[in-house]
């Protein structure tokens, strides 16, 4: 039995406001959701940061060809290949005619002639065979071989003058995270006016229910008495009934605030990312005095101005726009950049067709320079200072609607402690009435329904009392929504 009462004791859970707040912080979705955004933007800016640095790139391939290059022509590669044969037939085709003139003519012999062609057929023999081998060896070393290719190449590239491009694009990853940075501040100022309305929400319905539980049994009370007034006759059936409607107001007034009640503390346990079927009490739901009232300073206008994320996300864009504009103007500007690097290939052409890796070092300089573009830049230009104008003009606007926020806070905080110092004035003079009523009904002195009218006043007055202490919480909340200054 004593395990039994402890363990739901253990397992309910006491939230205050402030805990609250930090378990909304750490488990609201969209809020990390912007923390991981903002990594993204400081990844961005590192990246874009390293387009300053000089860019090294490796490749490397290799490439089989079914037919290889030639720089010879098929005729040319017959002729050296038959070079010597060629030179002995023209050579032996040339002789001839004239060693059988002299013999015709009785210069020489026959004898001497037969010498001479024999002489002739062996020189020519020995000497197409050289001469062939020779050409042969001259077409062997024109052959490229190029069927098998293996080449590879080192490149560094080096900005130099990109026309403000890099300049901008880091500026505009620079103002990006500082955008992420206001967005966190957005979502976490959200997170805390929703978990803020949420908590005083519960805190609202928590006391209505007290409330209505206490409402109750003064009707049920009252229901005793007339009943028993009604059996010593000196009361009719109609006071009974009178008083069974209000009964059955009373019930189901309560029965919808304790379903109100059971919703809201559902949907604070979703913002603190808790179970939404735990059992929570808050803090502030049993503390009869909320000290609400609080002494309302004239806060300045420029404080929200410079505290609010919304307005300082604006801004951003704006810049962003601006830095957009320097962009888009580089694209149409001289781009001049240094390149240098190494390359290597297999058969290379540095001593002949080689099939050696071999490769040369290089260094240069690249310009490249927009002749015309028929009026693109101008226009791409001018649409981006219309997009700057316009962004300016949207936070113009949002200054002036945060101002009217401001003032209308400060208005409503105003307006709240005036109506709570009104409600305490008659919750005073409804618990005096109520208290009066009971004595006379207790005298026979006053009707039941007097009685009744005094009860539903003295509800409607405590009431009035929570909603009030409640509008001046939400109210010193919305003022430091609207002011920029609503932190944990």
């Amino acid at each position: 039995m004593l395990l039994g009462a402890i363990v739901p004791v253990e397992a309910q859970r006491t939230l205050s406001l402030d805990s609250c707040r930090a378990l909304a912080l750490r488990n609201n979705k969209q809020l990390n959701i912007s923390k991981l955004s903002k990594d993204v933007a400081t990844n961005t800016r590192k990246a874009v940061h390293t387009k300053y640095l000089p860019k090294v790139d490796a490749s490397g391939a290799y490439q089989f060809t079914s037919r290889e290059v030639s720089l010879l022509d098929n005729e040319q590669k017959t002729a050296l290949s038959n070079f010597g044969s060629n030179v002995g037939s023209k050579l032996s085709s040339d002789i001839t005619p004239i060693i059988t003139d002299l013999t015709q003519k009785g210069v020489i012999t026959t004898q001497q002639a037969s010498l001479f062609g024999n002489i002739l057929n062996q020189t020519g023999t020995s000497m197409s065979s050289a001469l062939n081998e020779a050409g042969q060896k001259v077409r062997d070393a024109f052959r490229t071989d190029t069927r098998n290719i293996f080449v590879g190449s080192v490149l560094v590239r080096q900005p130099l003058y990109m026309g403000g491009a890099i300049t901008a694009a880091n500026k505009i990853a620079e103002i990006s995270e500082k955008l992420a940075d206001n967005n966190i501040d957005s979502k976490t100022q959200s997170t805390l006016y929703d978990i803020d309305n949420a908590y005083w929400l519960v805190v609202s319905l928590r006391h209505k229910q007290t409330l209505a539980d206490n409402y109750l049994k003064l009707v049920k009370k009252l229901n005793d008495d007339v009943y028993k007034m009604i059996k010593e006759g000196v009361a009719t059936r109609a006071d009974g009934l009178k008083v069974d409607v209000k009964v059955n107001e009373a019930e189901m007034a309560k029965t919808q605030v304790d379903d109100g009640l059971v919703l809201s503390k559902m949907y604070l346990c979703q913002l603190c990312g808790i179970p939404m079927n735990e059992d929570i009490t808050l803090k502030d739901e049993n503390s009869n005095n909320l000290d609400t009232v609080a002494p309302l300073t004239n806060p300045d206008v420029s404080t929200a101005i410079d505290n609010r994320p919304e307005l300082r996300m604006l801004s951003n864009t704006v810049d962003i726009s601006k830095q957009n504009t320097k962009l888009i103007r580089a694209e149409y500007l001289p781009q001049v950049a240094a390149i240098g690097g190494y390359f290597i290939s297999n058969p290379n052409v540095f001593n002949g067709f080689e099939r050696t890796f071999s490769g040369y070092f290089h260094v240069g300089v690249m310009v490249r320079v927009p002749v015309w573009s028929w009026f693109e830049g101008r226009y791409k230009v001018n649409a981006t200072k219309a997009a700057t104008c316009i962004a300016k003009m949207e936070l113009n606007d949002a200054q002036e609607k945060v101002e009217l926020q401001v003032n209308q806070g400060i208005f409503k905080v105003r307006e709240a402690n005036k109506k709570l110092i009104m409600a305490m004035s008659n919750t005073s003079r409804a618990e005096e009435n109520l208290r009066c009523a009971n004595l006379g009904f207790k005298e026979g002195v006053i009707q039941s329904t007097d009685v009744i009218a005094a009860q539903t006043a003295w509800l409607q007055a405590q009431s009035q009392k929570i909603d009030a202490e409640i509008d001046v919480k939400l109210s010193q909340v919305n003022l430091q929504k609207a002011l920029g200054t609503l932190q944990f």
